[in-house]
């Protein structure tokens, strides 16, 4: 009798895990390029766990992304092009989305799941850019565009850092990979017995430089270091997300999760430290290319989907032309959510593909566009176009790819009705594009609104033509750059504090001095001398004197409802220079 009910018990669990709408784990590592992986036939690099979930998926072969990490993130999030929802670069004010972007969180929040980022964002650090304002109910993560960069928490370096948590700083012990992955298995233990799926975007820094790692993870290949390859503690920094990637698996499996849960695996951009900038060391199968570039190995990466319950299994591969711009549509599609009418989705459900349903796609060019800089992405120039087998590379480079997967044989001149028929798509694809708000204003902070008392602008992501800056490093030992800009958006009008300062609230210290912190023993503190700071807001220009003590000058500015940017500087006898750190909150009384 016993036995029976155990039997029966156990139908009813499988029967109603069978019913449950599948669960939904996106990992997506950082500058790891298509030759990074032992399934993609790297002769040095030991990835064990992911290569037999390789083995178990289907796998994209033909899959594009952006060459840099920001684009990438927009697109998968918004299901846009970087160029339609506005985040086209890394920094210089075109790193954020914007108000009321569509968000696949929200759209799983909305229907029913429980959502968790853990990890790099790179989207905004403020209202209403940040994961908790695009629809994730936990968001543990850093800020910018990597662990320890000087928008990010004064002090971290991968070991032992702060993180947010739901936008609160909390102290972590622990390696930053190893930190995502446990706070998601964390995330799934509080939520895997209630009736509501989950979404997990897992989005790891690593192995983004800088290339910090355990020595354990290291060790293997520093033989060849130099040799065979540029970086071992590039290969380190993958055999621990490799590691992690087999201790997630063996979770979903115990907790019998596995089989109803959609679980990919992907890379935000081409390879980095895999090979050397020459292309002559390394691995990168078979491409030329490498992050930033529009050629093959600059956008082309692993992307391998799992769902055992939704016979989506087996090992094989699909060799349609496909992109991250497809994420959404196809989770969507896979899980049943409908996408509002409005939402202007630029991929493809893939689903079909997936389900075997069909073998084709219906015929589309697939556009890279970006462009490191505040300024909008050129028309032709820096771009790639993709069609089956044809790549047009800066609108007069055409490669056939299936048979010059190296790209040495432009055959422009050879098929001038291909460049014609690609660069006719583009004009087509750019007329809709020049109409778009996103294309043509940049991303806003938004301050005055309760969802975020406090805004931080840091130099990182200032609007400017100097080159960027990102290190503290380089703000310790007082880099100077004439990038100054932000835009703001004002919810309510008022009065408002703006705080200028050289260092973090969080390692106070005077303008013209150093702090008393040095976290860690990271940094080498050198001392600026500007006498005076000045913003330039709404029609406003205040000027104020710096005093030997002070860590901040304050202004208070009424300001009314509406866009506006907020200019601020540091003014040294002749030159002037941007301010690092500048803070915004509204004054209640």
């Amino acid at each position: 009798m016993i036995l029976s009910v155990v039997l029966f018990s156990s139908r009813l669990n499988a029967q109603n895990n069978h019913q449950k709408k599948p669960n939904v784990i996106l990992i997506l590592t950082d500058d790891q390029g298509i030759g990074d992986l032992g399934c993609h036939g790297n002769p040095w690099l030991k990835t064990p766990n992911i290569d037999t979930f390789y083995k178990e998926s289907v796998r994209f072969i033909d899959y594009h992304v952006s060459p840099v990490c920001t684009p990438t993130r927009g697109a998968l999030i918004t299901g846009q092009y970087p160029i339609n929802n506005g985040a086209w670069a890394t920094f210089k004010g075109r790193d954020a989305l914007s108000k009321n972007a569509i968000s696949i969180a929200s759209l799983f929040k909305q229907n029913g799941y429980k959502t968790g980022l853990f990890g790099k964002w790179h989207l905004g650090d403020n209202y209403p850019s940040r994961p908790t304002d695009m629809g994730f109910d936990v968001a543990i993560h850093h800020l910018a565009g990597g662990v320890g960069e000087l928008s990010d928490y004064w002090g971290n370096n991968y070991f032992d850092d702060t993180y947010y948590v739901n936008n609160q700083p909390k102290k972590f012990k622990g390696y930053c990979t190893d930190i995502w992955f446990k706070e998601a298995i964390k995330f799934i233990d509080n939520v895997k017995d209630s009736e509501e799926p989950f979404f997990i975007y897992l989005p790891t820094n690593a192995p983004h430089s800088p290339h910090y790692v355990a020595d354990k993870y290291a060790a293997p290949y520093k033989a060849l270091e130099n040799i065979a390859y540029p970086n071992a503690n590039f290969f380190g920094m993958i055999a621990n997300i490799d590691e992690n990637f087999g201790k997630l698996e063996e979770y979903l499996k115990q907790n019998n999760i596995a089989d109803n849960t959609i679980l990919i695996f992907m890379t935000d951009n081409g390879a980095t430290g895999g090979i050397s900038r020459d292309g002559k060391m390394g691995y990168n199968m078979g491409l030329r290319g490498r992050k930033t570039q529009h050629i093959e190995g600059g956008h082309r990466v692993p992307f391998f989907i799992r769902w055992k319950d939704g016979n989506v299994k087996g090992g094989w591969d699909i060799n349609e032309v496909t992109a991250h711009i497809d994420v959404l549509p196809t989770l969507a599609s896979l899980c049943n959510i409908p996408i509002p009418d409005n939402a202007q989705i630029d991929g493809l459900d893939l689903s079909p593909l997936i389900k075997k349903t069909t073998t084709k796609l219906k015929e589309r060019t697939v556009f890279v566009h970006n462009r490191q800089d505040w300024k909008k992405p050129l028309d032709v120039e820096k771009t790639c176009l993709i069609k089956d087998n044809w790549r047009l590379v800066n609108g007069n480079e055409l490669y056939q790819i299936d048979k010059d997967r190296k790209q040495k044989n432009n055959v422009a001149d050879k098929y001038p009705e291909k460049v014609t028929q690609l660069l006719s798509a583009n004009n087509a694809f750019l007329q809709e594009v020049k109409t778009r708000k996103e294309y043509n204003e940049f991303p806003s902070f938004i301050i005055g609104n309760a969802n975020q008392k406090e805004i931080k602008l840091t130099i990182q992501h200032a609007i400017g033509d100097d080159r960027p800056i990102y290190k503290p490093e380089q703000v310790a030992v007082g880099v100077k750059n004439t990038n100054n800009t932000h835009a703001l958006e004002v919810e309510k009008e008022g009065v408002y504090q703006i705080s200028c300062r050289r260092w973090p609230k969080e390692c106070p210290g005077p303008i013209l001095g150093i702090p008393e912190e040095n976290p860690k023993n990271l940094y080498n503190y050198k001392t600026i001398s500007p006498k005076k700071v000045r913003i330039h807001i709404a029609n406003q220009i205040l000027e104020k004197d710096i005093y030997p003590t002070e860590n901040e000058v304050l202004f208070t500015v009424n300001l009314e409802k509406g866009k506006t940017f907020l200019v601020n500087d540091f003014i040294e006898g002749d030159k002037k220079y941007g301010v690092y750190y500048t803070y915004v909150k509204y004054l209640e009384n």
